[in-house]
């Protein structure tokens, strides 16, 4: 693997860490600042160095990193110039959650794809352990984005 490969997973595995710290401190109403910044941030530079990978026509990775861009822009957007102010707190958690997805989702594929057991298990990726992967990562998407949904309830940001 070269080093610029190296750089785009590890940004992608910080996200992924900072996600779950944030996701879970959306269930308590926690801001998690800093865990935010590192997620929001990372997961923007994973998209970013994504499309600086040499392709040859569209790929299901491009179009998960057209997805993700507006995504995060409203994350950012209703996160920093909102405040979360009204309708902002669940666009931002919304947006927020779907962007953690689909790089979770792209763990998963590159996992079936680079890990020698799971890929004996799901070769084409068609098999029931890569079905199953998928779709326990949705279901625990969308319950944890219901849940923040309702109790993202954080103060409101000192004047």
């Amino acid at each position: 693997m070269n080093t610029f490969t190296l750089f785009h997973v590890a940004l992608s595995l910080i996200g992924i860490v900072a996600g779950f710290v944030a996701a879970f401190g959306m269930l308590g109403s926690n801001r998690c600042r800093t865990w935010t910044a590192v997620f929001l941030w990372s997961t923007l530079a994973t998209v970013v160095t994504g499309f600086m990978f040499p392709f040859h026509g569209f790929t299901p990775a491009i179009g998960f990193g057209l997805i993700s861009l507006p995504l995060l822009a409203a994350a950012f957007y209703g996160l920093h110039a909102r405040k979360l102010a009204g309708h902002w707190r669940w666009i931002y958690v919304v947006s927020a959650l779907l962007a953690f997805y689909l790089n979770f989702f792209v763990l998963i594929v590159q996992s079936f794809l680079k890990i020698p057991a799971l890929h004996a298990l799901a070769p084409t990726q068609q098999e029931p352990p890569f079905a199953l992967a998928q779709g326990a990562a949705l279901l625990l998407f969308v319950v944890l984005g219901v849940l923040a949904t309702r109790k993202f309830r954080p103060a409101p940001e000192p004047a």
